[in-house]
């Protein structure tokens, strides 16, 4: 390789796509995911009467337990309790 290329970034490299999402949504990427994974698990506990486990399944998650912690990390409560003062409202 050419030493002149050597020290040169490549935009294509995988850590310079993360720092352009970073920079023009303002959060890196997985952690824009799992905030949208959490919008969609709540709008489906709003609004449909599906399990919590089919819910996390649909997002991704093979481990209703590990779906319930997620959710309560980033919603404050674990989603049944969610899902109750939603619809209560």
């Amino acid at each position: 390789m050419d030493a002149r290329l050597a020290g040169r970034r490549d935009p294509r490299e995988p850590r310079h796509a993360r720092a352009r999402f970073t920079d023009a949504v303002g959060q890196p990427p997985l952690s824009y995911l799992g905030r949208w994974r959490m919008h969609l698990a709540a709008e489906r506990l709003k609004h449909l009467s599906e399990t919590v486990e089919g819910i996390a399944r649909q997002i991704g998650y093979s481990s209703e337990y590990a779906f319930n912690r997620a959710f309560a990390r980033h919603r404050g409560q674990p989603p049944g309790r969610y899902r109750r003062l939603a619809r209560a409202a």
